[in-house]
């Protein structure tokens, strides 16, 4: 996945498009920074159908806005994934194992709002096995 280590909004340029960060990076996979700062980052993720991140968590909440596609977040504790398309947000609680799946034929875009310096952690003393594939 091509990643740009500078972000695209600043105090020289404060606004971009979706449809212009598409036309740079191409196709799928791709992800690119919008804002990153001492508190918060906003990063902007385009994944190919099919495509499956690991299985993970994190110590503080994340949310994400869905541009375009079809995703499952498989959450620790739920007994079906959540599906969601474009328009819609989801919520993964602090210290929830999740797992997202791009569905559909199409490539997906969301936009991740995440604490500064939070990384995925794999491994926890109560960590449930990780799950099968979501159902297209």
């Amino acid at each position: 996945m091509t990643d740009e280590r500078m972000p695209a909004l600043s105090a020289e340029r404060v606004s971009i498009g979706i449809e212009e960060l598409k036309s740079r990076h191409g196709p799928p996979p791709w992800a690119a920074p919008l804002v990153v700062n001492d508190r918060f980052q906003v990063m902007v993720i385009c994944q190919a159908p099919g495509h499956r991140n690991d299985w993970h968590y994190h110590l503080t909440e994340e949310c994400w806005s869905i541009y375009e596609g079809e995703l499952a977040w498989t959450l620790e504790g739920r007994s079906e994934p959540v599906r969601v398309t474009a328009g819609e947000w989801i919520f993964a609680p602090a210290n929830t194992f999740h797992l997202i799946e791009v569905l559909g034929e199409q490539p997906a875009i969301r936009i991740a709002i995440t604490p500064a310096g939070e990384y995925h952690r794999h491994e926890r003393a109560d960590a449930p096995p990780a799950p099968p594939a979501a159902q297209q």
